[in-house]
């Protein structure tokens, strides 16, 4: 069976428009956090976000940026940088080998927010031409494929915050079973829109912003965390067969080893700590690794008083003893939750840890929960660490429970 191998990674972050600005801020602890303007809020007051101040006239022409949702603009630029530092345009890889699977929670929510906006509050009767184009949630991964004419497998998943999670590991499938040579897998999502916001805040589940300060207002673990923070980006990494990576002599970053995913199948909302562990497990017995095998896990912690809790429950079920030697981080209290892009946006993070024998902290945490008894990295980074594995966990909503394990290739 053939081996898979990272070899392109791009981002669009809230701390960093580039891989590597990206895990430095992060190393370095800063936030992405802030709060968001009423006019963006659609008047509430008192909500945070991860926005990633990205300026779609620096890569395309107004006219192209016109036909796009914020969403597939991010989701473009975080797949050519993957694409350009893979060397894979220039390969000799035959297009219809390379696919492209992406993940995505809720499409073009810009979009659809711009829409209604235009027929319920402006009374305008009419949208705009390409609407559904851009709306719909496999437009992503359709500009993406014609802007490389990768002309290989094109799928779209929408599970929540596992999204693109789920796409990296079909995308891992589908380079072992040879369904294709080469795939650009990753995701996107831009919710920081009025009608987005609202729902949210309607659920409950957002962050109070910090009393002395709205950039430490996501806090994973911690016995004051309040909630999660959304934050919008995207994410892309090239995933391909080890030997036609080592054909054309790129750099390899790591071998995306493991996967597993499973459902609670117990509630729509609330996180089952047996159903993440068998996740974990499955993606272990993937990789052919023991628990004590994985040096680092970037959690999925959001922040929310059940979540993390459950979380650390599954970690503690699966690692054992491990457990509490085993860090542990949550980055999103840096850069939010990213949604259908979390999932390839913290394994960049768990991958480029490995690369630069380095963990980044879980920020903010200056009293963990009594619950949450692990080393969670807390505050500074870890230098100087060796790591052969890593794990990446995202759990969503509906139950939709997905893990990754990357190790060092060789």
């Amino acid at each position: 069976m053939r081996r898979a191998v990272i070899t392109g990674l791009g981002l669009v972050s809230p701390i960093g428009h580039d891989p590597f600005r990206f895990i430095r801020a992060l190393l370095e602890g800063r936030s992405g956090v802030g709060l968001l303007s009423p006019e963006l809020t659609n008047g509430l007051h008192g909500i945070v976000g991860a926005q990633a101040n990205f300026d779609a006239s620096r890569h395309f022409p107004t006219p192209h940026a016109a036909q796009l949702d914020r969403g597939s603009q991010m989701a473009l630029v975080a797949a050519a940088q993957a694409t350009r530092d893979a060397g894979l345009d220039d390969a000799d890889t035959q297009r219809d080998r390379i696919g492209v699977y992406w993940g995505t929670g809720m499409g073009g929510a810009t979009t659809l927010d711009d829409a209604y906006y235009r027929l319920y509050a402006k009374g305008q009767g009419a949208v705009r031409p390409l609407t559904i184009m851009m709306a719909m949630n496999h437009a992503p991964a359709a500009q993406i494929s014609i802007a490389h004419r990768f002309t290989g497998p094109l799928l779209t998943f929408s599970s929540a915050c596992a999204s693109s999670t789920h796409a990296l590991g079909e995308a891992l499938r589908a380079i072992r079973l040879g369904v294709a040579d080469a795939v650009v897998a990753g995701g996107s999502e831009a919710l920081l829109a009025p009608g987005a916001l609202c729902a949210w805040d309607a659920l409950r589940t957002l962050a109070v912003p910090d009393r002395e300060d709205p950039a430490r207002s996501c806090k994973p673990f911690a016995r004051d965390r309040t909630g999660l923070v959304l934050g919008e980006g995207a994410a892309a990494l090239v995933l391909e067969a080890d030997s036609l990576a080592r054909a054309r002599g790129v750099h390899i970053y790591a071998e995306l080893a493991g996967y597993g995913a499973c459902a609670d199948s117990t509630h729509l909302s609330r996180p089952d700590p047996a159903g993440q562990a068998r996740a974990m497990r499955l993606a272990l017995e993937d990789a052919g690794l023991d628990p004590q095998d994985v040096g680092y896990i970037n959690a999925h912690g959001t922040a929310t008083r059940v979540g993390d809790i459950a979380e650390t429950e599954a970690i503690k079920a699966v690692f054992g003893e491990h457990a509490h030697r085993l860090p542990v981080s949550s980055t999103k209290s840096m850069h939010g939750h990213l949604m259908g892009a979390a999932g390839a946006l913290e394994l960049i993070a768990g991958v480029l840890s490995l690369e630069l024998h380095a963990l980044p902290p879980t920020a903010h945490l200056q009293e963990a929960d009594p619950a949450c008894d692990l080393d969670y990295v807390p505050n500074v980074a870890r230098r100087d660490v060796s790591a052969n594995a890593v794990m990446s966990n995202s759990f969503a909503f509906g139950g939709a429970n997905a893990a990754l394990v990357a190790r060092c290739y060789s």
